[in-house]
């Protein structure tokens, strides 16, 4: 990778870094006006609005590589073998099912942080 291209790679991952903590900044001070919250509970949500981004973050990059690998290894495969290629299809989707759950978990979990936080009970009782 020369130059160039990781300037440009870390200009963008600080733009994200940046709209990842101040968008849910941005909600909670809605909240807080809105409800008349005391801060702790703002920072929890503010907390609970960050591990949501980063678990769906993490959870879509980990289901974007295992599929890009199932696809790349069928491709592979097929271009050796051409004979095989039914049994191949089914494998592969088979491997981006199991690669998609990841993303579905993750979504699950980022869903539990925003809506049931069972973290709030902890801090407010």
């Amino acid at each position: 990778m020369n130059r160039k291209h990781k300037k440009l790679f870390f200009g963008l991952a600080a733009a994200v870094l940046l709209i990842m903590v101040t968008s849910p900044s941005a909600f909670a001070a809605d909240f807080i006006a809105s409800e008349g919250a005391p801060y702790a509970k703002a920072l929890v949500a503010i907390g609970a609005m960050i591990g949501a981004g980063i678990a769906i973050g993490f959870g879509a990059i980990g289901a974007g590589i295992g599929i890009g690998h199932a696809g790349n290894g069928a491709c592979s495969a097929v271009g050796r073998n051409p004979g095989v290629q039914g049994k191949i299809l089914v494998t592969m989707l088979v491997g981006m099912a199991m690669a998609e759950a990841v993303a579905i978990y993750a979504l699950v979990v980022s869903l539990v942080l925003l809506f049931a936080n069972p973290f709030t009970r902890l801090f407010f009782g």
